[in-house]
């Protein structure tokens, strides 16, 4: 039955044969993920938080939060995931909030003049939830570590 929930729950498994890192050994590179080139961050979860580590993503422009709590169990190997999200309704009026794997890309635009008075829009800003999944996810899987998704329990 793991395997059939695994594609809801965003589950992803090693390669056959990988190696499987010690938990110090993926907290540290986990972390690393931290940098100039990365749009968001990987920190130590609080008590609040209940997770070891919390990767997050802010865009207040337009209200979005994205947040990924981990929880390291090596006697398994693998890394329990709950993916939480925040972002505004339809109708902007407040904001909603979700959760499990949900690919989704959050653009922000301007609006410049243009020629013969057309206001023209340019994309300003643009971050994928999958930017932050397959980045986390590509640590876990090279550590030998099985990416564990959930939806309900964590």
């Amino acid at each position: 039955m793991g395997r059939f929930t695994d594609k809801w729950t965003g589950t992803k498994h090693p390669r056959t044969g990988t190696p499987r890192q010690p938990a110090p050994e993926l907290r540290v590179a986990l972390l690393a993920l931290n940098g100039p080139r990365v749009r968001f961050a990987v920190r130590e979860g609080t008590a609040k938080e209940n997770a070891d580590l919390v990767a997050e993503f802010e865009l207040p422009a337009l209200e979005v939060t994205l947040k990924t709590r981990m929880r390291l169990n090596p006697e398994a190997y693998e890394v329990r995931v709950l993916e939480e999200r925040w972002e505004p309704t339809a109708d902007s009026a407040r904001r909603q909030y979700g959760r499990g794997p949900a690919d989704k890309v959050y653009r922000q635009w301007e609006t410049t003049p243009g020629s013969g008075g057309h206001g023209q829009k340019a994309e300003t800003s643009r971050f994928g939830s999958h930017e932050m999944r397959a980045r986390l996810q590509r640590v876990v899987l090279d550590a030998g570590w099985t990416w564990r998704g959930t939806l309900l329990k964590f």
